[in-house]
């Protein structure tokens, strides 16, 4: 095993604890393949402490509605401090567990920093919306107010392609509503969870406010999503788990919000600056090893320039570092620029994508071969993989592969470029290049996407929504936005004294 001494317990109710069954899984370091520790596999008893921490922590006198906006920001701010000084820590956890280069799980800290500090904010402002007074018609006989509160206890189920940022998108907002959470995160990359929940207490968070149940889907995260007493789920990950959460909550009923990946399109006209698009077309496919939900993995080039954009992708591709953030080769420099997919599944199912388009004799222009990458040894390194002209109907260009993966395919208008970009079961982000900004403009209206980027690609803000259409799910991440996914709205009607109704 790989030198791993932090916490692999459960945590519930403020402290690690031993899954009632005693079960524990392995996580992989995917750079090599290798086991790094055992951690406890949580069952529908440990989900069902969890929650019943989660429901008296919400109902007791110090947290839920009995909490203002102004004394949870003061626990956020807590925890973007010890997140601050913890940094290098976590970060070197997140290329461990998960795989990531170095430079990528130290940009997803500082995201995550932000994110306490801006939610702070948009907790203390609550406090200045509650009570709102509205017009009710009624010249004064009845007097409404508006009050804003938590949901209650919230299940969160978080993917593994950004373990500790995906599920801080999910419980800080949860702490500054003031919720409740019980967190599953993916059994593929949990360690870091495990870590943050800790900080969370340490920062002043109630015990029972946080509780981790790591495991496998069947085992924990199914129970989150048929428990009775979770008054909201919100889930990041694959639309075939989105459906099974979805049709139990269903059953609740309860609340839900699900972000279930994409095929984005990024379209490159033929007045574009090239090597600033192939900058970030770059981005777009092999940040994270293009396990990335948002991935712009269908470029749609004019053909105009077509044959130069290619040449310059080309260009740039072998100068990519591949490799470990955390092995002996990158400690005197910069580091890989990619990393390693998370699992030996994702791997072979991203090289049958890849063996499906050579059987199928498509024009792989770079990549595509194991050799590529067998130097790195055993870990799931998957070379950059380049794909002109597959057709609309190929597996590559329609479906979701999660990794490093691009298709290109030319088009001549501005009608055609819009079509084949929303020709997708999903929608959640897109991307345009013009150097007519009025040109982006109209096809920012016209992309069936939550997410427009123009002459940029993947920038998120944690002020701004994040979340898409179609296939790609419903509700929003981060801005207010994300808070508002965790608060209910009750109206209280007040009449005046001695007003008679009159009606019987």
């Amino acid at each position: 095993m790989a030198a791993y001494t932090g916490p692999t317990k459960l945590y519930i109710n403020g402290q690690y604890v031993e899954p009632i069954q005693g079960r524990s899984f392995p996580t992989y370091n995917p750079a090599t393949g290798e086991v790094i520790t055992m951690v406890a596999n949580a069952t529908a008893e440990d989900v069902d402490q969890a929650v019943q921490a989660a429901v008296q922590c919400f109902n007791s006198d110090h947290w839920g509605v009995n909490s203002t906006g102004a004394q949870r920001a003061v626990i956020l701010r807590r925890i973007g401090t010890l997140l601050e000084q913890r940094k290098d820590e976590l970060a070197r956890l997140e290329c461990l567990d998960q795989g990531k280069p170095l430079r990528e799980a130290l940009a997803d800290l500082n995201d995550a920093i932000t994110a306490c500090s801006h939610f702070a904010a948009l907790a203390e402002e609550r406090d200045r919306h509650q009570n709102e007074v509205i017009e009710n018609g009624t010249n004064g006989d009845f007097e409404t107010k508006i009050v804003l509160e938590p949901v209650g206890v919230v299940g969160a189920i978080t993917p593994w392609n950004y373990p500790l940022l995906m599920a801080i998108w999910k419980v800080i907002p949860c702490i500054a509503a003031g919720c409740t959470v019980v967190l599953k995160p993916s059994e593929f990359a949990p360690l870091s969870c495990l870590v943050f929940a800790d900080i969370c207490t340490q920062a002043g968070l109630p015990a029972g406010a946080l509780n981790v149940v790591t495991g496998y889907g069947a085992d924990a995260g199914s129970p989150i999503s048929h428990h009775p007493q979770i008054d909201k789920i919100s889930f990041t990950g694959s639309g075939p788990t989105g459906r099974k959460i979805m049709a139990a909550a269903a059953a609740g009923p309860r609340a839900v919000s699900m972000e279930l990946g994409g095929k984005s399109p990024l379209i490159v006209f033929d007045d574009a600056q090239l090597d600033g698009a192939v900058d970030w077309i770059l981005t777009g496919i092999l940040w994270g090893s293009g396990q990335v939900c948002s991935a712009t993995s269908r470029v749609l080039v004019h053909k105009n320039v077509k044959d130069q954009l290619i040449a310059k992708i080309l260009a740039r591709l072998p100068n990519v570092r591949i490799g470990n953030s955390l092995s002996e080769e990158f400690k005197d420099y910069s580091g890989p620029q990619m990393g390693p997919v998370i699992s030996k599944s994702q791997y072979d199912k991203i090289w049958n994508f890849i063996d499906q388009a050579r059987a199928q004799q498509l024009n792989i222009v770079y990549g595509g071969n194991r050799t590529d990458v067998a130097h790195l040894g055993a870990g799931y390194f998957i070379p950059p993989t380049i794909i002109v002209d597959p057709p609309i109907s190929a597996n590559v260009w329609k479906e979701e592969i999660f990794g490093p993966v691009l298709s290109i395919r030319e088009f001549t208008t501005e009608e055609e470029a819009v079509i084949e970009a929303n020709n997708t079961e999903y929608g959640l982000a897109g991307a345009v290049f013009s150097a007519d900004l009025a040109r982006c403009d109209r096809l920012a209206k016209k992309m069936r996407v939550g997410i427009v980027w123009k002459n940029c690609c993947q920038p998120a803000f944690v002020q701004a929504p994040w979340g898409g259409f179609k296939n790609s799910g419903f509700g929003r991440d981060l801005g207010r936005w994300g808070m508002e996914e965790f608060t209910g709205v009750k109206q209280v009607t007040s009449c005046a004294p001695g007003y008679n109704w009159g009606l019987w």
